[in-house]
């Protein structure tokens, strides 16, 4: 049985108070495994982005526990929780988000630097991810000089730089043509499979999703198991 990386106990998020408290989470459970991708597929507006955030540690429930792997998160300083998203926790956004004046090498191996690896050992890893995702050849290329696809993939080998136990994607694929989306799905699901993270990842397309390991969806503040 693989360890669990990601779990999610009774955890409670609203925005809002009095009668215009609008309750997102309420006894929210959720439990991801290392080598596991779960989809969320819910309305606009359900609060995957919200969970996502609570997960990745950009926001604080206001109650319940978030545990990284094995770790308790909620009473963490802010300075503690940003070394666990630095060390531990990768995120995709929908749009690529890369530095247009870097490499794609350059935009995988900055993290790396910046968490104290050597260049000769992040470059090395960078090289690695980028052609493990099919991008190697656009290694010495900006941002500008690449597809969507391309350009997204490179995000992903970003957000897998340091060896993350947890990556979390918030519609990964939303800006992207369905071929494009397929490969960049399928370069997102091997990346998990070799590194053996555990992988929650928001999205509206449904033949993408059940692709995944699971599905789940947020009702009546609940993630409940989905069937598509």
């Amino acid at each position: 049985m693989s360890e669990t990386h990601l779990r999610l106990t009774r955890v409670h998020r609203h925005f809002g108070e009095g009668e215009a408290r609008v309750h997102v989470l309420e006894a929210a459970d959720l439990t991801v495994s290392g080598g596991e991708l779960v989809a969320i597929v819910a309305p606009s507006g359900a609060g995957k982005s919200t969970l996502l955030h609570i997960c990745g540690l950009l926001e604080r429930p206001q109650a319940g526990e978030v545990e990284i792997v094995g770790v308790g998160t909620v009473g963490m300083s802010d300075r503690g929780r940003t070394l666990m998203r630095r060390n531990t926790i990768g995120y995709v956004y929908q749009f690529h988000h890369l530095l247009p004046e870097f490499t794609a090498l350059e935009n995988v191996t900055m993290p790396q630097l910046i968490a104290g690896r050597s260049q000769k050992e992040a470059d090395r890893r960078s090289h690695y991810l980028l052609e493990l995702l099919g991008v190697d050849h656009r290694a010495t290329h900006r941002p500008a000089e690449m597809s969507g696809g391309e350009q997204q993939r490179v995000a992903i080998a970003r957000a897998a730089a340091n060896h993350p136990r947890v990556v979390l994607a918030d519609e990964p694929t939303g800006n992207l043509d369905p071929a494009t989306s397929d490969l960049v799905f399928e370069a997102l699901m091997q990346l998990i499979r070799e590194e053996g993270a555990a992988a929650l990842i928001a999205t509206h397309n449904h033949e993408l999703a059940r692709r995944a390991d699971r599905i789940v969806t947020i009702r009546n503040g609940l993630i409940e198991p989905m069937q598509l």
